[in-house]
């Protein structure tokens, strides 16, 4: 009985010894800590423009270690934003440190407008709501008209075309709006050239290229036979498309005879969605009814999203950045289902309108040779291509395999 005591006071002793200690050791951390050298100097500028690449190490002049977790700051956020992180100063202490920075949009609207704009008389439209306005970061800039004009009369005015966001970065753009008579014929005599696949096959075929179409229900019946005797290596096939703005989704009617002749023929298949989304639920919906649609067939390329409403863009109430988010959405969507997304766009879009994002892109550029400086896995090149297999136009495209 006695031992047991013993024993049971030495245990006891133990534990506060123990305890003891560990505090003795996290009091010396503390002071470790306390009394460490911290050298840093931060930079002057501690701003970050919206949607800029910065990282934490950016914005620090010098600094007595080395940083730990030099992360990528998010500056898809206006406003203050408190920056922490970790480093091990030169006495191989490590420490935390925090600093404040303010995230800033400094781009002003973009307003889609040539120096002449021409409408007939009488026509019956909200002329600002026609003319594109749009923002980087808000969904709703305000734009507006300077200057008088009637719609109703003929003639040549002078006016200024205004946009401001809610940062006060203001767009001003001068036109000539020419309000004109109609007289019941078409100006437009253009008739675009006939581009031959075997011509598109001998300019652009390359070991590191293949050369293929993409389809819909609007190149009819397609003998894919014939198409793979000419020499086409992919299609890419619509699937489907939304009716209208917060429509359902509704099938190519073409898209099963398509994408089933295509996988018997052997020709690689990838395909697009038509998408009239207007939020990150929308596009997500539509990705979700397009993994539905193509669960028994085979795809071997990229599903791309399209979505050309650039002449309603204002009725969307969707900032540059917002719309983004929806192609991003419907992408990321189709990658969580196991294929490939991509975004598809024409270079003008791509260059002004769409935020740079690591997404896969198909770019429309019809030019013998495109100047688009971003990357890029497809060419759509033309949209007056033709081919033994297809009645009628159909769009060429040239796939970069490296």
């Amino acid at each position: 009985m006695k031992n047991r005591k013993i024993i049971i006071i030495l245990i006891l002793s133990l534990i506060i010894l123990s305890g003891t200690i560990y505090s003795l050791y996290k009091y010396y951390q503390y002071l470790k800590i306390k009394n460490a050298k911290i050298e840093i100097v931060l930079k002057d500028d501690l701003t970050l423009k919206f949607y800029d690449n910065k990282k934490v190490s950016d914005f620090i002049l010098s600094i007595n270690g080395k940083i730990l977790n030099d992360y990528k700051i998010d500056s898809t956020r206006l406003g203050e934003k408190v920056i922490k992180f970790q480093f091990i100063n030169d006495e191989n202490i490590k420490l935390n440190y925090e600093f404040t920075i303010n995230v800033i949009d400094d781009v002003p609207p973009l307003i889609w407008l040539n120096d002449t704009y021409s409408i007939s008389k009488n026509s019956d439209i909200d002329l600002v709501e026609n003319i594109l306005c749009g923002d980087n970061y808000d969904n709703n800039p305000k734009c507006f008209i300077e200057g008088d004009y009637n719609l109703d009369e003929t003639g040549k005015y002078p006016l200024i075309f205004k946009a401001i966001d809610n940062s006060n970065n203001v767009a001003s753009k001068e036109f000539i709006l020419n309000v004109y008579e109609p007289d019941g014929t078409s100006s437009n005599n253009y008739t675009s050239k006939k581009i031959e696949f075997s011509e598109v096959i001998e300019n652009y075929k390359t070991e590191n290229t293949k050369i293929g179409l993409d389809i819909s229900e609007w190149q009819g019946d397609v003998d894919y036979e014939k198409l793979k005797n000419a020499g086409v290596e992919f299609v890419i096939l619509r699937v489907g498309r939304t009716k209208g703005i917060n429509g359902i989704s509704v099938i190519d009617d073409k898209f099963i005879q398509n994408i089933t002749n295509a996988n018997k023929v052997g020709i690689d298949v990838g395909l697009y969605y038509y998408s009239y989304a207007n939020s990150i639920a929308k596009a997500r919906e539509e990705a979700e009814w397009v993994i539905k649609q193509i669960k028994d067939y085979k795809v071997d390329l990229p599903i791309a999203f399209d979505w050309e409403e650039w002449s309603n863009f204002n009725k969307y109430n969707l900032s540059f950045f917002n719309l983004t988010n929806v192609a991003n959405e419907f992408i990321k969507t189709i990658e969580n289902a196991g294929y490939k997304g991509m975004l598809y766009s024409s270079k003008t879009y791509l260059e002004n309108m769409w935020l740079k994002t690591d997404n896969i892109t198909w770019l429309a550029h019809y030019t013998d040779k495109t100047t688009y400086k971003g990357d890029y896995l497809l060419w759509q090149l033309c949209n007056t291509g033709r081919v033994d297999g297809i009645y009628g136009d159909v769009d060429i495209n040239v796939m970069y395999l490296n």
